[in-house]
């Protein structure tokens, strides 16, 4: 399977758009590397940078690189958006669970 995942706020703590100070969420970051080790593609996917035109590419990759985050590639460009509706997604706070994975990616 291939998995889209979120950095800001999903895999790191971030105020705003203070990326340099960002912090790891642990446990969200040992979800992504247990999809990782279980076969699956992890495409980390941010805004990063959207708004601003601004690169953040390399900042990204070190703090992915440094908090141990396992992935097979970053993808800088994700659109800006207030809410995003769609059928395969899991919210990383109310809803980041094994089964919820399990009962998209088995349908």
């Amino acid at each position: 399977m291939i998995i889209y995942v979120d950095i800001d706020n999903t895999v790191f703590k971030t105020n705003k758009m203070s990326y340099d100070l960002s912090t790891p969420i642990v446990d969200n970051i040992e979800k992504v590397n247990n999809l990782y080790d279980e076969g699956n593609t992890i495409v980390m996917w941010t805004a990063r940078g959207t708004l601003s035109n601004k690169n953040f590419f390399q900042l990204t990759y070190s703090q992915l690189t440094k908090f141990g985050v396992k992935f097979h590639e970053l993808r800088m460009g994700k659109p800006a958006y207030d809410l995003l509706i769609d059928d395969k997604c899991i919210n990383s706070i109310w809803d980041w669970k094994k089964e919820s994975i399990n009962n998209i990616l088995n349908n």
